[in-house]
């Protein structure tokens, strides 16, 4: 008796070029699996092309499971046969809609980011401690100037979020010979490079503590704007704060007010309440402030690596196993 035929649909952003075995490494798991590439379909669809939703409509009327950055919309009700997403991406905030949250479809997302964001965290650190961006303007300056660096060593990082990548960044914390505090949603979980680990309810303990506060959260209910006036007031005029999750976590305008009032000492920002980051916004201009566009979770072989996990799971779905790094739509991570 023959297995039946897998449709798997998938949807890349068509300006990043993922490496062509990327796509061939798919189609070469199982003689089963029937493969769509619909990118470019969707981006037609999205110019309102008539004829694109037709064709979109007519794959994902067989499909079974769907690998993207981002869907079509409406896909659960366009894909009937739909039971499983994955994402190539951490963040699942694209997938969080109320007719996939309130579907059975499962939702899987990459966990390939702990090395790359841990060394964009210590290189913010890094560039904060000794006040490299000050150094570069003494360049553009031609200008001979010493500045007097702080050291990372014996300073107290605390880290919002203990998944994997946030105990990435606490074990270089440790290489760093940095004291490490952290919160975690979850039952605490030991690790040998943590110091001291908290509930959200002692968020204002690590607060007080830490030097570099490092924000390693997904974007929730619960932890949208958790940074606000209050919590920025609790932490040290000394401290810098580091956000490599979602703009939407920390109060910008209570951020900016901070670091315009000198009440923190500085920030390392990759993620923004509206990316890209518009050109009026005070962030560009305070001084104490280093920006990265959304780069946090770059690297040149990203979605190969991403690609590679996701034939993983599919290898584990093809035999009828349970799937690695699946979401909690509830939760949402």
């Amino acid at each position: 008796m023959l297995k039946k035929q897998i449709n798997v649909v998938v949807s890349r952003p068509v300006r990043l070029n993922w490496p062509t075995d990327c796509l061939q490494r798919i189609t070469a798991l199982s003689s089963r699996i029937k493969f769509n590439d619909i990118s470019e379909l969707i981006e037609a669809e999205a110019k309102g092309d008539v004829a694109a939703t037709a064709q979109i409509d007519s794959i994902l009327k067989e499909a079974e499971i769907f690998y993207g950055n981002t869907s079509p919309k409406t896909l659960i009700s366009r894909a009937p046969k739909l039971k499983w997403i994955q994402t190539p991406l951490a963040g699942v905030d694209f997938f969080l809609k109320p007719e996939i949250i309130n579907s059975p479809v499962i939702l899987t997302n990459a966990r390939i980011h702990g090395i790359q964001i841990r060394e964009l965290v210590f290189n913010l650190m890094l560039m904060l401690a000794r006040q490299s961006y000050q150094h570069f303007r003494y360049q553009q300056q031609k200008k001979w100037q010493s500045i007097m660096p702080s050291l990372l060593e014996k300073k107290t990082i605390g880290i919002l979020g203990m998944g994997n990548i946030g105990r990435a960044v606490a074990k270089l914390g440790k290489a760093f010979g940095m004291r490490v505090v952290a919160m975690r949603a979850r039952a605490a979980i030991p690790n040998k490079y943590v110091d001291m680990t908290y509930p959200p309810t002692g968020l204002r303990e690590i607060l007080a503590q830490a030097d570099y506060l490092v924000i390693i959260l997904p974007l929730t209910q619960e932890t949208r704007n958790l940074i606000g006036e209050a919590e920025l007031r609790a932490m040290k005029p000394t401290a810098y704060l580091i956000n490599v999750a979602r703009g939407g976590i920390v109060d910008e305008a209570a951020l900016i007010r901070a670091l315009r009032e000198s009440r923190i000492a500085g920030a390392g920002l990759d993620v923004f309440a509206t990316e890209p980051l518009p050109a009026d916004s005070e962030l560009w201009d305070l001084p104490n402030v280093i920006i990265s566009p959304h780069n946090a979770g770059n690297r040149t072989d990203y979605y190969e690596l991403a690609t590679k996990q996701f034939c993983k799971n599919l290898k584990l779905y093809l035999s009828g196993k349970e799937l690695m790094n699946v979401v909690d739509k509830q939760k949402g991570y």
